[in-house]
């Protein structure tokens, strides 16, 4: 199948094939006819399995047509890099129309966001808590929106906004496209889909799966030798871009400045920094300016970056969603990747949790030359076991970006210093 079969508006087909979009993926295959047909919508799908697009093309199709000039599509998300990622989207897809989008979140300028919708625009790709501040304060006017989106609406439920949005479903109008996007299904997002969606096409793509392009390893690690564990393995390894994931802001702040040190090219995002900051570091990894993001899960829904090698569970997830959710950023878009994580003796039961929705056991690595003392991974995490402890020398290709961008995989940092 090819996107010249969803009858869509040539200028929408222009910006599909400069956007690289070949083939439809699974998600958009599915669920783009029905949203076509104007029927509302519940989506199951992992990230990385391209539902951005699923929603944002039949949206632009719709909106090519009418008045403009005033909001008729909300997007709600839960994080300001999501509603960032899916402005990118907006914009790039829908540039040879005249169809105009906006983000609006908190951490920056409201008087610019109210400058861009006094000027107008169709789309409204917002985070609940700024978009209440907007309509309690009458800078925004959602009684002409047409179709609504919660996009990872398991993760708003998470982070407490299904008030806030139950506020703002009382702002627009009944009659609408309504359309749920979620990786998993909790209870309170399903009853709130079951009283806003009427008679909904479900698609259900992979439910709690990872990507099938995904290989998982375990590294099993004392508590007190991660971080050594964690450089030896970089500098041993060929890597293309590499995202680290840890538990808290703190340690987010510290492994980055560690790893910088260490003359790995290193940027950090964290929830306590500013969204310009945060931005800037997006930016500088997505560009191939910085090879290595360390980050907390703020970072695990947000980031649109296709050619990461490698996410490392540097500190173990606190749930088997989050797991899925992190490991997304890599092996998007049929590309292959690795998920590999560092786990300590406390790490098991989560480990096996992870297990059962992987249907396999973890590959279980030893890194090899590396001195583990009286610590035996075998005994604390017994299974199945790598072949090679070795790990992986792959070379891949950046592209432009900095100084640093001239085939920088071929070496694995094996010239560092320890």
């Amino acid at each position: 199948m090819n996107f010249e079969q969803f009858n869509l508006d040539a200028r929408l087909l222009k910006a599909v094939q400069q956007f690289g979009y070949t083939t439809p993926t699974p998600i958009q295959e599915q669920a783009i006819p029905h949203l076509l047909a104007g029927r509302d919508l519940m989506g199951l799908a992992q990230t990385g399995t391209g539902k951005t697009a699923a929603f944002i093309l039949p949206i632009l199709q719709h909106l090519t047509t009418g008045t403009l000039r005033q909001p008729r599509a909300l997007i709600l998300a839960p994080t300001r890099e999501l509603a960032e990622q899916i402005y990118e989207h907006s914009h790039a897809l829908g540039k040879f129309t005249p169809v105009r989008s906006t983000a609006i979140y908190g951490g920056v300028s409201k008087n610019k966001q109210i400058d861009r919708l006094r000027r107008g625009v169709e789309i409204v790709i917002a985070c609940p808590g700024r978009l209440l501040d907007h309509i309690d304060s009458g800078t925004i006017d959602l009684s002409h929106v047409e179709i609504v989106v919660l996009d990872e609406a398991d993760r708003m439920c998470d982070m407490g906004f299904l008030p806030d949005i139950r506020r703002i479903l009382k702002k627009v109008p009944q009659r609408k496209q309504s359309m749920f996007f979620s990786a998993t299904m909790p209870d309170d997002i399903r009853k709130l889909s079951q009283s806003i969606l009427k008679n909904p096409a479900e698609v259900q793509i992979d439910m709690n799966a990872p990507a099938k392009t995904v290989s998982h390893a375990l590294y099993p690690v004392p508590t007190d030798k991660k971080k050594v564990i964690l450089f030896s393995f970089l500098q041993q390894t060929g890597t293309g871009r590499v995202l680290i994931f840890t538990r808290t802001k703190h340690r987010a702040r510290s492994l980055g400045r560690d790893l910088e040190n260490k003359g790995f090219n290193t940027v950090v995002l964290q929830g306590n920094m500013s969204q310009n900051a945060r931005q800037q570091s997006i930016n500088s990894f997505k560009a191939g300016k910085a090879d290595f993001l360390v980050a907390t899960d703020i970072a695990a829904r947000g980031i649109d970056v296709q050619d990461i090698s490698h996410v490392i569970n540097y500190d173990m997830p606190d749930t088997v969603d989050a797991y899925t959710h992190r490991i997304g950023r890599t092996g998007r878009a049929e590309q292959t990747g690795e998920a590999l994580t560092f786990a300590v003796q406390e790490d098991a039961d989560q480990v096996y949790q992870i297990e059962k929705v992987l249907k396999t056991k973890l590959e279980r690595r030893r890194l090899a030359g590396f001195d583990y003392g009286s610590f035996e991974p075998e005994r604390q995490f017994p299974g199945r076991s790598a072949q090679h402890s070795q790990p992986k020398r792959t070379n891949y290709n950046h592209g432009s970006g900095g100084n640093h961008s001239q085939n920088r995989n071929k070496r694995s940092y094996s010239n560092r210093s320890n």
